[in-house]
């Protein structure tokens, strides 16, 4: 449920039971009936529901992204080196985040992303 689904179901909520409350105090007085009571206590549960369903959390989905990349044939791979230390980097040094290559080097410490010379 989204931010504001969530805000107008609190909303409903808090109505359905305000007048659940108030329909069921007013069976009790001088001139109320016994079947405000029952009103009052299906308007209630149905601001109780409300209030279980907005609070709920969503669930969260966990994907996994492998990129397999097909190389030409004749294409030489050259070491991958840190640009701060100069440290030889591996595979698992080198991390996609949101759709940019991410680079940590278990040597320095350093963050940065990757970034591509130009081929002319």
């Amino acid at each position: 449920m989204s931010g504001a689904g969530k805000t107008i179901a609190y909303i409903a909520a808090a109505i359905f039971i305000f007048f659940g409350v108030l329909f069921i105090w007013g069976a009790f007085s001088a001139d109320g009936q016994p079947g405000w009571i029952i009103i009052g206590i299906i308007s209630a549960g149905i601001g109780l529901v409300l209030v279980y369903f907005a609070s709920r959390k969503p669930k969260v989905i966990n994907t996994q992204v492998n990129v397999n990349l097909d190389l030409p044939g004749g294409v030489s791979l050259d070491q991958v080196k840190c640009k701060s230390c100069g440290g030889v980097l591996s595979a698992k040094d080198i991390t996609l985040v949101a759709g940019a290559p991410m680079v940590h080097c278990p040597f320095c410490g350093t963050t940065y992303q990757m970034t591509e010379d130009p081929k002319w």
